[in-house]
């Protein structure tokens, strides 16, 4: 896998788990990625509430996680 970087801070070597949920709530096809902080700046919400539905999308299967 290749070294993902944050689109707004920088944050080097991205969680698995922060690709995909930039991708399961942003839409399969974005360019860029976000670390959860940065995510939840953008979306809005607290980080909490994103672990949450990380929890939820690998419970339901997901393949993105």
């Amino acid at each position: 896998m290749e070294n993902k970087i944050c689109y707004v801070c920088g944050k080097e070597k991205l969680s698995k788990d922060e690709v995909g949920l930039t991708k399961k709530l942003l839409g399969r096809k974005i360019k860029v990625e976000y670390c959860l902080n940065c995510l939840s700046d953008y979306l809005e919400t607290d980080t909490e509430s994103l672990l949450a539905k990380i929890e939820e999308f690998k419970e339901q299967g997901c393949v993105l996680f």
